[in-house]
């Protein structure tokens, strides 16, 4: 017979909001896609760009003078970590196209160094996503995206762009540079879509 001591209940699981397959972490690791640029705050811009070619940019200063949100949210990379109660500071993207006319579905991210990821438009909106510029009260480091990111924080963390240049909007959907090396088009943890099959 087996000896079993007294409160032995197997294994725990603390992290009742942790996405299926995810470990919790209180590192904020670094994984990049290439080398990380270094952007010169005096020539940093912003750009949306519809589906007709219409610009809305902003400088640095233009930017940081908008209207900013102060989101904590939970974090989730493809690679099984998740950084819980993250703290930043960032533009909505609910405001960056609020005087925007578009009839686009899609949105490419692009960032300084060439990466792209896809998301749908209303994964974006409705106070789900930001372009954060602070990160636990501190500029973002380059790192980090620095100096601003999208933050979307409800799909796996490559859709949260680094070193955010410019949000395309589209009317059809364009892979970007993970999904196109076989990750999963949506990229919810939830759901654990992390590789093209999932």
């Amino acid at each position: 017979m087996a000896v079993i001591n007294r409160g032995f209940g197997g294994r725990r699981r603390d992290d009742t909001d942790l996405p299926p397959g995810q470990y919790r972490t209180d590192d904020f690791p670094v994984l990049s896609a290439g080398p990380t640029p270094r952007i010169d705050l005096d020539e940093w811009e912003l750009a949306v760009v519809t589906e007709t070619g219409e610009r809305s940019t902003w400088s640095w200063a233009e930017f940081t003078a908008l209207p900013a949100d102060e989101p904590t949210v939970d974090i989730h990379c493809v690679t099984r970590w998740s950084k819980f109660g993250t703290s930043w500071r960032g533009v909505s993207v609910d405001t960056l196209l609020a005087d925007v006319e578009t009839a686009a579905e899609y949105v490419v991210a692009h960032s300084y160094g060439g990466y792209t990821t896809n998301i749908p438009l209303e994964g974006l909106l409705d106070g789900q996503a930001w372009v954060a510029y602070e990160f636990d009260g501190e500029p973002l480091a380059p790192v980090h995206g620095g100096p601003a990111r999208l933050l979307v924080p409800h799909l796996y963390f490559w859709k949260s762009a680094k070193w955010l240049r410019a949000l395309e909007l589209r009317l059809d959907d364009e892979p970007g540079f993970w999904e196109t090396a076989g990750y999963h088009n949506d990229g919810d943890p939830w759901r654990e879509q992390r590789y093209l099959e999932d």
